[in-house]
């Protein structure tokens, strides 16, 4: 009697340490893994303007055709022109994949001018000024999300003065000309906010040769001369898109 109450004891102390079993555990909480926010993606289509500024050199070059009195012509030499300039520009850029198209308008103010002995005449000072060019350009660009590389090119327009000055004949002629001619060029821009982004542009302007009639008052009251001219400039961009530069990030899903 005494062994069977002691069997008994023992198999309750084991029953009362065997651990519980996973029925008599509580169900555990199911969390759903949350997926991390999609990062936005850079848009660039749409409208935009903007302003810009810059310095530019020109590279013109003077040959004298005749004069009042028929002197011989010839070379009278090349002006390299520098200076600074600022204006703006409006566009429409659109994206397929990661390839972007647009066309741009662009008109700035200029001072690029210089001034130089003649050749032909070491008494006559030649003068060229810019002071105003147009730009009417496509672009073809690759993007980055955002940043946009891109090569352009299309129409330029230059307004010009040129002036040949000698006091000792007297001779004073002068001619304010509009000149159209091609360009090309490539930038970056770099969208750093929504809406806003910065860039830099290199262009070259083809503005070819022309045969330009100077008048003035004097013993020289005209001088033909044959004008060729190519500029060169680099700019900072700001711009303006109207409407969101990308979409926003994708919110998870619970």
């Amino acid at each position: 009697m005494k062994r069977y109450w002691l069997g008994t004891v023992g198999l309750i102390a084991l029953g009362m340490a065997a651990p519980a079993s996973a029925a008599d555990l509580g169900a555990r909480p199911y969390v759903r893994a949350v997926p991390p926010p999609i990062a936005a993606i850079y848009d660039w289509t749409g409208f935009y303007i903007g302003i810009n500024g810059g310095g530019g050199s020109t590279h013109t070059c003077f040959d004298l055709l005749s004069d009042a009195l028929g002197e011989v012509g010839g070379p009278e030499g090349c002006n390299n022109a520098n200076g600074g300039t600022v204006g703006g520009q409006i566009g429409y850029r659109w994206q397929t994949g990661s390839w972007v198209w647009g066309i741009e308008g662009q008109g700035n103010w200029a001072d690029f001018s210089s001034s130089r002995a003649s050749l032909l005449f070491p008494t006559a000072v030649i003068n060229s000024k810019i002071d105003s060019f147009g730009l009417i350009t496509g672009q073809v660009g690759y993007a980055w999300n955002n940043v946009l590389f891109y090569i352009k090119g299309g129409a330029a327009v230059t307004g010009n003065k040129f002036e040949v000055v000698d006091p000792t004949v007297p001779l004073d002629v002068t001619a304010n000309t509009t000149r159209w001619g091609g360009t090309v060029g490539l930038g970056l821009d770099f969208g750093f906010a929504p809406n806003w982004s910065i860039g830099v542009e290199y262009d070259h302007l083809f503005m070819g040769s022309r045969d330009i009639n100077l008048t003035g008052a004097g013993i020289f009251t005209f001088q033909d001369e044959h004008i060729s001219q190519d500029v060169d400039m680099g700019l900072i961009r700001l711009n303006y898109r109207f409407g969101g530069w990308g979409a926003p990030p994708v919110a998870a899903r619970y």
